[in-house]
């Protein structure tokens, strides 16, 4: 964490706000991913010709989710080891809870996106997503890996905001016993 506290406001709002953009590239990618009219098939083969904006929607957001991951657990991390204390936090269970949650959150959430922006890339006749077979990505599946995201997003956030305010606890607790 920063010492001053606008900064700690700021760094925060970043993990925030790219958690938001994951969220809302998830909901869009959501309603303009390929539908069962879209794919066509002579019997044998199918393929999906249309080309949509949803592969770069669903890249920007296990981009933004991966970023927002990152600076917010180096930022936790960087605190916790710096930080020069003689007593130690009250609370690291919660914080360490939250952000396991934090990290099961992201990796559900990167695989699910992923997975399904893979398959939202235009299929060639006869060779399909996998094995010469059309796959498309079921309802719903960017609409859960955008809450996914945004629980991470939520969980780090929140074990954040713990270890802010335990933090200041201690600070206080040891400017007054250094006056004592």
């Amino acid at each position: 964490m920063t010492k001053h506290p606008l900064g700690c406001v700021l760094t925060y709002s970043v993990v925030a706000s790219l958690g938001l953009v994951s969220f809302a590239a998830c909901l869009v990618a959501e309603g303009k991913r390929s539908k069962k009219g879209d794919l066509m098939s002579d019997g044998k083969f199918c393929f999906l010709p249309t080309r949509s904006h949803v592969f770069e929607l669903g890249v920007a957001a296990t981009v933004c989710l991966s970023a927002a991951q990152i600076i917010g657990n180096v930022l936790l991390c960087a605190d916790h080891r710096w930080r020069p204390n003689t007593r130690k936090p009250k609370k690291p269970a919660l914080t360490a809870i939250l952000l396991a949650f934090s990290w099961m959150s992201f990796g559900a959430a990167t695989i699910l996106i992923s997975a399904a922006t893979s398959m939202s890339r235009t299929q060639a006749y006869g060779e399909g997503w996998l094995d010469g077979e059309c796959y498309l990505v079921r309802d719903g599946v960017y609409a859960t890996s955008g809450v996914l995201s945004l629980l991470a997003v939520l969980a780090l956030l929140g074990a954040a905001s713990i270890k802010i305010t335990t933090n200041q606890q201690v600070d206080q607790d040891h400017k007054i016993n250094a006056r004592k």
